[in-house]
């Protein structure tokens, strides 16, 4: 019930613009607690916290994100709530491919890879059905085509 309420709210303006001043707050508390606590688990949707390296400070950059799993590999998305503009997490990614996932209580050494064509437009299906306001953030994302990364274990 919750999880589908929040799915529906998802769409709303005003969702993406509250959401994205609460994530600090999560990013916070999935690192404080290695990923046990996570309060959008319980909308039915799964997170992880993502952890790139900054591509102008060198300095570590964690992000909480939905995912989707497609076989062993993470999948996410960088809608930005549908922003004209990439999240930085991406271009972080983009300029180096390894990464940190906490997820279940552990880390996993990773690398991410931008996901194109035919596999793209298979995995925004699969995103989507997991949390459907992604389609509403292409819309709103002015022209922008949304970023989606595979993150394989190493």
């Amino acid at each position: 019930m919750f999880g589908s309420l929040l799915k529906r709210l998802g769409h709303r303006p005003w969702f993406a613009a509250a959401a994205r001043r609460i994530v600090g707050l999560d990013r916070w508390l999935q690192r404080r607690s290695k990923g046990r606590i996570v309060p959008i688990n319980a909308a039915g949707v799964t997170t992880l916290l993502l952890t790139t390296t900054g591509r102008k400070s060198g300095q570590p950059r964690s992000q909480p994100l939905l995912f989707v799993r497609d076989g062993e590999d993470f999948i996410v998305i960088g809608s930005n709530w549908g922003q004209a503009h990439h999240p930085a997490w991406t271009a972080n990614l983009l300029a180096d491919p390894r990464c940190t996932i906490t997820w279940k209580q552990r880390d996993v050494r990773a690398t991410g890879a931008l996901v194109r064509d035919e596999e793209r437009a298979r995995l925004l299906e699969l995103l989507t059905a997991s949390w459907p306001a992604y389609a509403t953030y292409q819309e709103r994302a002015a022209g922008r085509e949304i970023r989606i990364f595979r993150l394989s274990e190493i």
